[in-house]
């Protein structure tokens, strides 16, 4: 209620899309950031005409409705991105903006400005006490994104009551810092006042964020102002109030044809469409090649020429048997890709030369000067949440770097990452004790088990060059989710393979070693699957046969049938799991009665050598494991 009148300004004079076709390329972009406030967005699509009925907003936050209680992209028509863990609603806009004025940079013409729009965010308080917008907004200012608008909500309430108490930033001079172009005291409840604010905004060359202030629940008599309207329902007494103290009197979900016919969007969002159509009709007739590009990328298709480059980078690898850390390889499988993927976008938390995210043709990003890699500064949740606004807009492929053990930086960007089925990759380095000297800070140890708890988020942790590739492979082709890639510092050795079990590898899980009438399986992955070889000669020379499974991404395995599982993993066999990270995951695997060599502890400062000795990550002690399940 409160931010009602800053919706009119903005939707009724400055926001372009069409009700018809919410996937329209060109249409401007808006977020609610501050998504507890979803219903305002829901009436705003509803009034615009969007196929979201009167019946849908009377389920408002019920089982499998249109109208969840935050929004969710792809579930409500119109909906841009999911939105509710606050600050990241206005990081998914800086991707957005981003997205833009790349695409913008690289297509548009003289003459033919196809790629041509605004990023419209809503946010409140909580956005802005959240850290994340520190780190999206002062990288937007950096980069002087002037088609980002955002209007702060700037009413001084949050669900604990007055801000004034936790929350007294100079907000304005805050945003001036970062380079924003700052309006400030605007009447939140003036229209005319917001429409100008937001006209202003369009000519300012730079991100702009209007401070618009209002009353929360504004129009409830008794409880406006105040943090009881924050968040419960008014209740049937103050409804009535409410309608009364607004002159209301239509009959409660009618809404009269006068109101309806003023804020019905469609005919001019389908005219706004057929102008662009025309425009790219023309475009496509002067400039056949990027109009084709551009479609391309905008539907997330991957080039022709992309499998038979992933198929060369296997194979390269495969005849170079290299002896590399994964990293490096990583860093070889992206060289590999990209002359074939104009859509990739890479970037790194200030450790570029460590993640090794980049590429010899790759483009540093600057003010000013467009790019294909990002230097995002000391700033992994922003990153993350950048990412996914550049997934979320189309036209690049995201994928972002830091060491593994700063994954907990960003990990609530992963999960609505993976709740809204993006195509963010997620590159993750230094991934184990194998760092050594820099310590238990910097070392992983739960990291990568409590990645493989969240939904729908392909993790992978290669053993080597080819694992590698295919990890890669995996990530770019999968449209339907993120993918963490998980790599080691340290040189890991080169494992020769059959064709067949090449082939495998994109399973998740596959045979690597196996021997005739084998006793126990071993399973391993990434610095681990040598071990495990090794382990695996020890024992054969003592008369113990042994199968050594490499599982570089469980997650995938899992989505296997039933018979090639059982084929990898046969049914009572004794079983022992080698990875460098906590134990108890792997015994969904192993069964009570198996065994895992893990750390379930935190890590120590030491060579590398030493730390995986220290922590019986030898030949000797996964020998003895396998004896006792064997004995058991």
């Amino acid at each position: 209620m409160g931010m009602a009148d800053i919706a009119v300004a903005l939707w009724a004079g400055h926001y372009r899309h069409n009700p018809s076709n919410p996937k329209w390329v060109n249409r401007d972009r808006f977020l609610l950031s501050n998504g507890h406030g979803s219903m305002l967005h829901y009436a705003l699509l509803h009034l615009s005409g969007y196929d979201l009925s009167i019946a849908d907003l009377k389920q408002f936050r019920q089982l499998h409705s249109k109208t969840p209680g935050h929004p969710e992209v792809d579930v409500t028509p119109g909906v841009e991105t999911t939105t509710g863990p606050l600050g990241q609603g206005i990081g998914n806009a800086v991707g957005m903006a981003l997205s833009e004025y790349l695409l913008a940079s690289e297509f548009n013409q003289p003459g033919f400005d196809i790629i041509d729009h605004y990023t419209y965010a809503f946010v409140g308080d909580g956005c802005l006490m959240e850290g994340i917008s520190h780190e999206v907004c002062a990288l937007a200012g950096t980069l002087g994104l002037s088609k980002l608008i955002a209007l702060y909500d700037d009413n001084g309430i949050s669900i604990d009551g007055k801000v004034e108490g936790w929350f007294t930033d100079d907000t304005p001079k805050r945003f001036e810092a970062y380079g924003w172009n700052v309006i400030r005291a605007v009447d939140g409840h003036d229209v005319a006042a917001v429409d100008a604010a937001i006209a202003q905004a369009k000519t300012a060359g730079k991100p702009t964020l209007i401070c618009c202030k209002t009353i929360i629940g504004k129009g409830s008599p008794n409880l406006q102002g105040g943090d009881k309207v924050h968040g419960a329902a008014l209740g049937e007494k103050e409804v009535a109030a409410v309608r009364e103290h607004l002159l209301w009197t239509a009959v409660p979900f009618e809404i009269p044809a006068e109101v309806y016919s003023a804020w019905d969007a469609k005919q001019q969002g389908a005219a706004l469409e057929a102008d662009w159509n025309a425009k790219f009709a023309a475009y496509r007739a002067r400039f056949p090649q990027l109009a084709g590009e551009l479609e391309r990328r905008m539907k997330g298709e991957l080039p022709a020429a992309f499998g038979a480059a992933l198929e060369a980078a296997i194979a390269g690898c495969i005849e170079k048997k290299e002896n590399i850390a994964t990293r490096k390889a990583s860093q070889n499988a992206i060289q590999a890709l990209a002359p074939v993927l104009p859509e990739f976008l890479g970037g790194s938390a200030d450790l570029t030369s460590s993640n090794l995210t980049n590429w010899k043709e790759s483009v540093a990003l600057r003010s000013g000067k467009p790019g294909n890699h990002i230097n995002y500064g000391v700033r992994e949740f922003g990153m993350s949440a950048i990412m996914n606004g550049i997934a979320l807009h189309g036209g690049f492929i995201p994928f972002g770097a830091t060491f593994l053990t700063f994954s907990d930086y960003s990990r609530n960007a992963l999960r609505m990452a993976a709740l809204m089925k993006l195509r963010s990759i997620f590159v993750f380095t230094h991934d184990s004790i194998g760092l050594g000297e820099d310590g238990p800070t910097h070392q992983s140890v739960e990291h990568i088990s409590s990645l493989r708890l969240i939904p729908n988020l392909d993790n992978w942790r290669p053993c080597d060059t080819v694992e590698s590739s295919v990890a890669w492979g995996a990530a770019v082709q999968r449209k339907n989710g993120p993918s963490t890639l998980i790599f080691s510092r340290q040189n890991l050795p080169f494992q020769e393979r059959s064709a067949a079990q090449v082939a495998d590898i994109a399973r998740g899980g596959y045979v690597l070693q196996d021997a005739p009438a084998a006793r126990a399986i071993l399973i391993a992955t990434g610095s681990e699957v040598e071990l495990a070889v090794a382990a695996a000669a020890a024992l054969a020379l003592d008369g113990i046969a042994v199968r050594v499974v490499s599982m570089p991404s469980t997650d995938v395995f899992e989505r296997q049938d039933a018979a090639y599982k059982a084929s990898v993993l046969t049914r009572g066999m004794p079983r022992v799991a080698i990875e460098a990270g906590v134990s108890d995951f792997w015994y969904k695997y192993v069964g009570l009665e198996g065994a895992v060599v893990g750390i379930d502890s935190f890590g120590e400062s030491a060579p590398a050598p030493v730390l995986f000795k220290h922590f019986g990550f030898t030949v000797e002690n996964v020998v003895a494991k396998v004896r006792s399940v064997l004995s058991a």
